[in-house]
């Protein structure tokens, strides 16, 4: 049942009734879909009144649950007064795999009732909390209650998450220490996306070594336009072989360094990954001096599909042969190079080992202060 995006406000139990009359005139419900509207309090407590109150067979058969952008225009007092009514009647949905609250603007200051949820919230396999304005500190308490839920799963002998969304959330370096622990104890983890959370080298590095490397079904990572530079990648690399099923690492906008995109390559041609199907490594840095390796890991690994090395210091007068080489293999695979549309020009050598020295200074500077 879906009323996506229809920008309907919810403000009084009339506003919603109608749209509940109609779910409970429906025979079967897989999917409960109100993103894109808004919810006061209200009205929330009608709506959890109605899940709560639902014959047992239909509360069953709900696997999906979708109330992202669900709170537009709402004060951050209504916020958790209404997830107080909601949340709590999730938790008798006994199937439910898959939540998506994202695109709410939760914070710090209403971040209490999902830590309070997720610990009990044991049906769960896919979560989805991106855009919520966390912070490090709410990234924290969210961390931490995944901890709680991994070990409620493990009683219950429930697997643990299988898929875990967190972007956009201003995570940075201060939540990575619960959050590489919470990780770890979700050994089921096959999905993990954790994109433009301004996470630096030292943070990364802890995500890798206290965290990530444990997840032996990784299969789809993304790191997107976090910060890793020669430091981290260099982790990064020397766990690869963990991920023995990895199908998609997304490190664009990572800012790898020119010498970090060559070690990572170079790694994944010597440890024969062959599981990868896309790669992602847009405005890395990357150089002409990569290029040997990835054009013989291309050819190694022949599921590699997908390619994608826009932005990085390529930029000449021809393409080179090796770039013109890897577009024909990706095509002739069914796959594709992205477009490449926004090269930048070599700089001198000084200038590119300067930058990198730069990048391993800054990272020091940062384990440092911690």
């Amino acid at each position: 049942y879906s009323i996506a995006g229809k920008a309907l406000k919810f403000n009084t139990k009339a506003d919603i009734q109608p749209y509940l009359d109609e779910l409970a005139g429906l025979e079967h419900l897989k999917k409960l879909d109100f993103s894109g509207n808004t919810i006061g309090v209200e009205a929330s407590q009608a709506l959890a009144d109605f899940i709560l109150g639902l014959p047992q067979p239909k509360k069953d058969s709900i696997v999906e649950i979708d109330f992202s952008d669900f709170y537009t225009g709402r004060l951050n007092t209504e916020i958790p007064q209404s997830l107080d009514y909601i949340l709590p009647s999730l938790l008798t949905l006994k199937n439910l795999s898959i939540l998506n609250l994202s695109d709410n603007a939760f914070g710090l200051q209403t971040i209490e009732p999902i830590e309070k949820f997720l610990p009990h919230a044991i049906s769960l396999d896919h979560l989805i909390l991106s855009n919520n304005g966390m912070g490090p500190f709410a990234g924290q308490r969210i961390a931490a209650s995944l901890f709680k839920l991994s070990l409620n799963k493990q009683n219950k002998n429930k697997n643990s998450l299988i898929s875990f969304i967190c972007g956009r959330n201003r995570l940075e370096n201060g939540s990575t220490n619960y959050l590489s622990i919470a990780l770890k104890n979700h050994k089921d983890l096959e999905s993990i996306k954790l994109y433009q959370n301004g996470i630096r080298p030292h943070g990364i590095s802890n995500l890798i070594s206290n965290g990530l490397k444990y997840l032996k079904n990784l299969k789809y990572l993304d790191l997107q336009d976090n910060t890793l530079t020669l430091s981290s990648t260099q982790i990064l690399s020397n766990n690869l072989t963990n991920w023995s099923n990895l199908q998609e690492l997304n490190l664009n906008d990572c800012l790898l360094s020119a010498n970090g995109s060559k070690v990572l390559l170079e790694l994944l041609l010597s440890t024969k990954i062959t599981t990868l199907n896309s790669l992602k490594l847009q405005y890395n840095e990357l150089n002409y001096l990569s290029l040997p390796s990835l054009n013989k890991y291309i050819k190694f690994n022949e599921n590699l599909k997908f390619l994608e090395i826009n932005g990085n210091v390529l930029k000449s007068e021809e393409l080179p042969s090796e770039i013109l080489e890897i577009s024909k293999i990706l095509e002739e695979r069914g796959g594709a190079l992205d477009e490449l549309d926004d090269l930048e020009e070599p700089e001198s050598d000084d200038e590119d080992d300067e930058d990198d020295e730069d990048d391993e200074d800054e990272d020091e500077d940062e384990e440092e202060e911690e």
